[in-house]
């Protein structure tokens, strides 16, 4: 394993302010840069906004604006949103910032020198939603329109620079299938490489610069173009690394986390980051990402989601629901509700059960149990423990398989199966309190010895518990840890996610409960 860990979001779209998708995939990145911070890793996390492109030159002129004005204002909607999801990225990234364009030329620039990109002619469809081109089978298949969007496709035909994307698939289906997983999940994987296997032609990526108003990055060789959108977005992963030098103050600022850890996407724009962006590479000879990861797309309440139906996850939605449950809950039930890279399904009820069964029954429940009892039985300092028998077997088994297969799980970005362990070493544990009646035992003094058996293994289960929560829901996590008197920077460094690690003597302090019952 590598001691650095760079993970990214897309860089979304600045035609519309951010709802549930975006604060998905951006959550599941913070959770990941989180968890490796806490393992001792040294890690960048990048997100950030794409600003260039027809959509966003469209976009302005229908609310009367200038591109830049309509950059500058919908931004800040994500840069808010991101401080209220307590968001930890490094870096925030705009493509309209002189560090990106300037390096996103150099790129250009490179494939020119290489004899990468040529001029010739495209006439075709054009996708305006997805800024993509269009052949003319798959826009014959889907009448005409978007597959994305359900919008009627443009017909373009101008002259355009191309890339000479052809000339190294062959290179990127062997990449990927010596490499399995490079494209994740992997029914995704295979969706790429029976495409690729189909045959891809060479890639146009220029526009008429006169068209957008001379929104977007100059072709270095043909100023009368501007580089295709999907080229520039793409490049923000490589240049907010500093990468090409260039001689400005960024030169080389995160070199080191190249190449990325892992790239985290919606499924909608696999194709680009999966084949557009890894052959550029290749024509580059620069390291190829290790992963890309691509997750499914949200519907609310069973259906699709719409404005007009009013069950839209928007901004003002999440605030709400921030507001009714907090911060943590929302990022909780994102990642617990479904498994990263299959559909998921925004639901009210689903959100209140888990949130009553596993958060308030389970791991709220189990930590206001054992504050309480150790406050009881043993003036709040926790007792220390004689050697464990049978009945703490399913705990002790609960908690070294949490810490033993937590990198690998989230290293596979199973965010599900990860929370899954975490609450079934809270439920051994509950079980575990009901099995060995403490309560009872505290009326035998000669069962004290025992009785501090038990009350240690419940106390060491919740702090193995909340340390592993924390990349999740970090400030309940914290709160919880405070209970168990344990500093704001408990973390899982140097092994403290492993059996034992809370020392006998230390003081509870009885708390609020971490997640009040919904009724």
């Amino acid at each position: 394993m590598t001691q650095t860990y760079y993970v990214t979001t897309p860089i979304y779209y600045v035609n519309d302010a951010p709802h549930i998708g975006h604060s998905y995939t951006t959550i599941a990145a913070d959770v990941l840069a989180r968890f490796w911070r806490a393992r001792g890793r040294d890690v960048r996390f990048l997100t950030g906004t794409d600003e260039h492109g027809i959509k966003i030159v469209k976009a302005a002129a229908e609310k009367g604006m200038t591109p830049k004005e309509l950059a500058d204002a919908v931004v800040v909607h994500f840069q808010d949103l991101w401080k209220d999801l307590n968001i930890s990225h490094d870096d925030f990234i705009r493509t309209s910032q002189p560090r990106h364009e300037k390096r996103v030329q150099a790129l250009v620039q490179a494939l020119v020198d290489r004899d990468e990109i040529y001029q010739g002619k495209y006439e075709g469809w054009y996708d305006e939603g997805q800024e993509e081109f269009v052949t003319e089978s798959t826009a014959r298949e889907n009448e005409y329109k978007s597959a994305i969007n359900g919008k009627p496709l443009v017909r373009y035909s101008e002259p355009s620079w191309f890339f000479r994307l052809g000339k190294w698939t062959l290179r990127l289906v062997e990449h990927i299938e010596t490499n399995p997983s490079f494209v994740q999940p992997e029914a995704r994987r295979n969706e790429v490489l029976s495409k690729l296997r189909l045959g891809v032609e060479d890639l146009s990526i220029s526009r008429q610069a006169e068209k957008l108003g001379g929104w977007g990055v100059p072709m270095p060789n043909d100023p009368t173009h501007s580089v295709y959108v999907w080229i520039d977005a793409l490049s923000n992963y490589y240049t907010a690394c500093g990468l090409p030098e260039i001689g400005d103050e960024f030169d080389g600022k995160a070199a080191r986390y190249w190449p990325a850890s892992v790239h985290l996407i919606g499924k909608d724009i696999l194709w680009f980051h999966a084949v557009y962006w890894p052959c550029m590479l290749m024509a580059l000879d620069v390291p190829l990402p290790e992963c890309v990861f691509a997750h499914g797309w949200w519907t609310s309440e069973g259906k699709k989601m719409s404005k007009s139906l009013g069950n839209f996850i928007s901004r003002e939605k999440i605030t709400d629901l921030c507001r009714e449950y907090s911060v943590d809950v929302y990022r909780y039930y994102l990642l617990r509700s479904v498994a990263f890279g299959a559909d998921g399904d925004f639901s009210q009820e689903g959100l209140q059960g888990r949130y009553n069964t596993e958060l308030a029954n389970g791991i709220g429940n189990l930590l206001s149990r054992t504050v309480n009892m150790i406050e009881r039985y043993f003036g709040g300092a926790i007792p220390a423990p004689g050697p464990a028998g049978d009945e703490e077997a399913p705990v002790l088994s609960a908690a070294a398989d949490l810490d033993a297969s937590a990198e690998a799980i989230l290293g596979a970005c199973q965010f599900q199966d990860y929370l899954e362990k975490i609450i079934a070493l809270a439920t051994a544990t509950n079980v575990f309190i009901d099995r060995t009646a403490p309560f009872k035992l505290a009326k035998d003094p000669s069962q004290r010895e025992r009785l501090g058996t038990i009350l240690y293994t419940c106390a060491e289960a919740v702090r193995v518990a909340l340390l592993h929560l924390q990349p999740v829901m970090p400030d309940t996590a914290a709160r919880g840890l405070a209970q168990l008197g344990l500093p704001p920077d408990a973390d899982l460094r140097g092994g403290a996610g492993q059996w034992g690690g809370l020392p006998a003597g230390t003081q509870v302090r009885k708390g609020e409960g971490l997640f009040p019952r919904k009724a």
